[in-house]
């Protein structure tokens, strides 16, 4: 089947890490940047590993320097999930790149990215709503600089807040007071876990920070009693399959543990991560959990379920989201 029509749901897309390569190449060219290292001959975002692409992915992000720059990301990202089937997405921004923590300029960007997203929703039918994260590898002093920008913009764009960057440094609980101001502002909260470091990096996130989502979370799998907690808690996972494979976690998607991991009772959702870094798309994801696993059209719509309702938007629009995806379209 061709997913690429079906109303989806995405909810763990980095904003710079959607940039299209022509975009950052584009904007590089007007600012007399050269980026050419970052780039593989066929245009393509060109990394060795993980860390090497975390370095890439913040190259690519030093061309982004004013609040009109975010804005033609976001719309040239929107316009791309929405061609994707995407209705509703949820996308990490980052005030460290986005004015350097400064609030001033921050709340600068953050009104560029939401008028971006207002015109999106009127031209491309796609919503959304961010979440800023704090940036693991910078450390948690600079972690609660970027909790106190979210805490002092939340409203109906800004939602959420959470944790991305190098999972190998430092440990959850390094990061308890960024996380207790968040949830003090009233956001939700969710955090990359269990990508990379075993499944005591969940129970370490759910103690320390008390999140109500995981990134990723797929390591997960290979401990009964982590599991267990995550099906009781009703802990829902941000799995990124393809990301995944791509970044070797797993070898191929047949040995991705989602399948085992949705049919046990984890509350498990679809996204890209990347896209353009894992030459991903919604409806590559989609493809490739048919072909692996054999997931068809009613598999989707509980995932696409559990998605929105995992969603950190209002109950107004969910229940505008909910209509499309029982309309189809």
């Amino acid at each position: 089947m061709t997913w690429r029509a079906l109303p989806k749901v995405e909810l763990h897309l980095h904003l710079e890490g959607a940039a299209p390569p022509e975009f950052i190449r584009g904007l590089a060219k007007e600012k007399r940047i050269d980026l050419s290292k970052i780039f593989a001959q066929d245009g393509s975002y060109a990394y060795r590993d993980f860390v090497h692409f975390l370095s890439v992915y913040e190259a690519a992000t030093s061309v982004l320097k004013s609040p009109e720059d975010f804005k033609r990301l976001t719309l040239a990202v929107l316009e791309e999930s929405a061609s994707e089937g995407v209705v509703y997405s949820e996308t990490f921004l980052s005030p460290d790149f986005c004015g350097g923590r400064d609030l001033v300029a921050w709340r600068e960007y953050l009104a560029a990215m939401a008028e971006a997203a207002d015109e999106a929703d009127a031209k491309f039918g796609i919503t959304l709503k961010g979440i800023v994260t704090c940036i693991r590898h910078f450390g948690p002093d600079k972690a609660r600089e970027t909790a106190r920008c979210a805490a002092e913009t939340k409203g109906d764009f800004l939602r959420g807040f959470g944790m991305a960057g190098d999972e190998n440094v430092g440990k959850p609980g390094d990061f308890t007071w960024a996380f207790d101001c968040a949830r003090e502002a009233g956001l939700r909260l969710t955090s990359h876990a269990c990508e990379w470091r075993g499944p005591d990096e969940v129970t370490q996130t759910l103690d320390a920070l008390k999140v109500e989502r995981i990134g990723h979370g797929v390591r997960a799998h290979s401990d009964a009693t982590v599991m267990a907690r995550v099906i009781d808690e009703g802990v829902v996972l941000e799995v990124c399959p393809l990301s995944n494979v791509v970044l070797g976690v797993f070898a191929d998607m047949a040995s991705h543990p989602i399948e085992r991991m949705r049919a046990q009772g984890v509350k498990v959702t679809v996204s890209t991560d990347d896209p353009p870094f894992f030459h991903t798309t919604m409806s590559k994801e989609y493809a490739a959990l048919e072909q692996a696993f054999g997931w068809d059209e009613a598999v989707f719509a509980e995932i696409n379920s559990t998605a929105l309702e995992a969603a950190f938007c209002d109950a107004e629009t969910k229940e505008k989201i909910a209509a499309r995806l029982a309309n189809g379209r």
